[in-house]
């Protein structure tokens, strides 16, 4: 079997390891949404292991080792250091001088995963509509970090935010 890394895309842990889907649960109940055939089918093919970490709100290696100890790989580093820039969940930012006044568009994550559809997708779309300078919010209950990674390779600004009810803010600005 192929050594899982920090960059081994969801897809092919799911593909190359029988009962990942159900390790990953186990290791955080926020991994449930790989229950969702959507998901699975396009998200889970440009999130790596880190990304999904930080999805689930965990610290990239703490979850690398569990899944390489949960399928006979040796771990890769016992304890994660202030130094190591892998093992930490980006810190807040301030909040940028372009997220002023109200989103374009508002998207709701979360139901738009529960209706079996695309949520990269949809934001994409309602992307392109806009015009420069113009920006778009989603909203989840987990930090769409496959989907901040695929904005920011697209030419988009972003920036995330947790709200005080545990949501996360997304918005997305469109700059061209």
């Amino acid at each position: 079997m192929k050594e899982i890394t920090l960059e081994t895309k969801i897809h092919d842990l799911l593909n190359d390891y029988p009962g990942m889907k159900e390790i990953l649960i186990a290791i955080n109940p926020k991994f449930k949404k790989l229950n969702n055939p959507v998901l699975r089918r396009t998200l889970g093919r440009v999130a790596g292991v880190r990304q999904a970490a930080i999805v689930g709100g965990m610290e990239p290696m703490d979850l690398l080792n569990q899944l390489r100890l949960a399928v006979g790989q040796e771990s890769i580093c016992e304890t994660c250091t202030e130094e190591s820039e892998a093992c930490h969940i980006p810190a807040a930012t301030p909040r940028p001088s372009w997220l002023q006044g109200e989103p374009t568009v508002t998207l709701d994550a979360n139901q738009i995963l529960d209706q079996d559809k695309n949520p990269l997708a949809l934001a994409r779309k309602a992307l392109r509509s806009l015009k420069s300078g113009a920006f778009i919010l989603l909203v989840a209950d987990f930090r769409p970090e496959p989907l901040i990674d695929e904005f920011v390779k697209d030419g988009y600004r972003v920036y995330t935010e947790e709200s005080p009810e545990g949501l996360y803010h997304t918005y997305v600005q469109k700059v061209h």
